[in-house]
């Protein structure tokens, strides 16, 4: 039986989080040991909303909540230890701005009155400007002052049974070949924080939320943000079904027409950077003829991505069974790193995410020591089926460096509410969130009425 648990927790008040979480003291005195180095990994996305810039709440992590598990972290340390509070921004996000909704120097001061040192940094080696969706300027960025560490997953890795598309995979820059070319003769690289590789515990606070890439962004693919490097990451698999690519739903004229030309788009601006103002009007044109992202299905923003599900689970395993040289630990889960996620899902985020959400008071906290088991649990109170999530359906089927041992019929929801408090799988629908998925995901991951064991 693998445990999850689910709180009730309206508001985000010092004092009702608190109480919140204080039914969770053994997950953390479990997890957390004296002297220990503990990271606290929040969801900081970006600073707000894509096309509202006075709502955040929806988009990352709340501050209350980092300070509600900081409180019990602290108190776990017993004055000796160290605290980090870290995360990889989306590469074109503002920290600073990032930090404004934040409390980083209450956190430090915190830490201060307790004997711990509690720092907060940005894990990114770049900071980017945009302009229309167009990269005009970039600027680097000192990054993780441990460091980084690249883990080579080689055959480990769940792109191993997964072959590029003619036009390549692409990653998080205009470089397509630099993504590629650590994905391919053997090899499958991530770069990622020393400072959370060598840390003994890795406490998870991600939002609960839609994504248009993944089907949800909770525990697992919040991983995301320990990369300080993103350009070695996958998101999508450039061109029409056709040709192998996951960019586009279907392959017709239209679609391949716009693939050929954000290929040779961004081609340009990968061989001569400079250009990128002067390419913002290209872009303004494109989406003109094409339509808008935030209501067009393209860049892998759909439920045929077969491709960012792979960078997410060889994340974790990086995560879990990394050592800081860039070796791995032996394999199974009882060798794995010290590892609890706390979802933040007092207000989450529905429709466009994870960038443009639509905010849902949810009103809960979930929690618990397992990446799959927290995301299968949070994907029944969305009401989502896993098994239509790619990364959790293929969660289980790894065969090198587990991430689960359990299955669904194992999983146990632990919860004050007795709504919830019941094997997963017999969490009814009526009684969960009813969340709407990212468009490019509608009708196909949603719970029927039917599905309870």
């Amino acid at each position: 039986m693998m445990r999850t648990y689910v709180e009730r927790c309206h508001g985000y008040d010092d004092l009702v989080i608190g109480r919140a979480l204080e039914p969770w003291s053994d997950l953390f005195s479990t997890c957390i040991a004296k002297g220990s180095t503990v990271v606290l990994k929040p969801n900081w996305l970006a600073p707000s909303h894509t096309y509202d810039p006075t709502e955040w709440v929806s988009v990352i992590t709340h501050p209350a909540v980092i300070t509600g598990v900081l409180r019990h972290v602290l108190r776990c340390l017993e004055g000796n230890g160290r605290v980090v509070i870290t995360d990889g921004p989306q590469t074109d996000s503002s920290w600073d701005r990032i930090m404004e909704r934040m409390e980083p120097d209450r956190w430090v001061r915190m830490g201060r009155d307790s004997g711990i040192e509690v720092r907060v940094m940005d894990l990114r080696e770049d900071e980017w400007v945009t302009s229309g969706d167009v990269k005009v300027q970039g600027r680097k960025l000192p990054g993780d002052p441990r460091g980084s560490t690249v883990c080579d997953l080689g055959t480990s890795s769940e792109f191993v049974s997964h072959a590029p598309s003619r036009s390549g995979y692409y990653g998080a820059d205009y470089d397509k070949a630099e993504t590629n070319r650590v994905h391919s003769g053997g090899r499958n690289m991530y770069k990622v924080s020393r400072t959370i590789i060598e840390a003994d515990t890795f406490i998870n606070l991600p939002k609960l939320k839609t994504h248009k890439k993944a089907g949800i962004t909770c525990s697992l693919k919040n991983l995301v943000g320990i990369n300080t490097y993103k350009n070695w990451l996958p998101h999508h698999n450039e061109g029409t079904p056709d040709r192998g690519g996951d960019q586009f739903p279907s392959s017709t004229p239209r679609t391949w027409i716009e693939g050929s030309l954000t290929e040779a788009f961004k081609g340009v601006l990968a061989k001569y950077p400079r250009m990128g103002r002067w390419m913002v009007p290209v872009k303004g044109v494109g989406r003109k003829v094409f339509g808008e992202t935030r209501d067009t299905i393209r860049g892998g923003n759909w439920y045929g991505n077969d491709t960012l599900w792979r960078t997410v689970l060889d994340l974790n395993k990086v995560l879990l069974y990394a050592r800081p040289d860039g070796s791995l630990r032996p394999e199974g889960l009882g060798y794995a790193k010290s590892y609890l996620s706390i979802v933040d899902g007092i207000v989450a985020g529905e429709g466009n995410g994870p960038e443009a959400p639509t905010p849902k008071a949810t009103g809960v906290l979930i929690g618990g020591t397992n990446p799959v088991a927290v995301d299968m649990l949070c994907a029944r109170l969305m009401s989502f089926d896993w098994e239509k999530i790619p990364a959790l359906r293929n969660a289980f089927r790894i065969t090198r460096y587990p991430l689960s041992d359990f299955q669904w019929d194992d999983l146990v929801a632990v919860s004050a509410d007795p709504k919830f408090h019941k094997p997963i799988s017999q969490i009814r629908p009526e009684d969960t969130f009813h969340f709407r998925p990212h468009f490019g995901w509608e009708g196909h991951i949603e719970l029927t009425h039917t599905q309870v064991a």
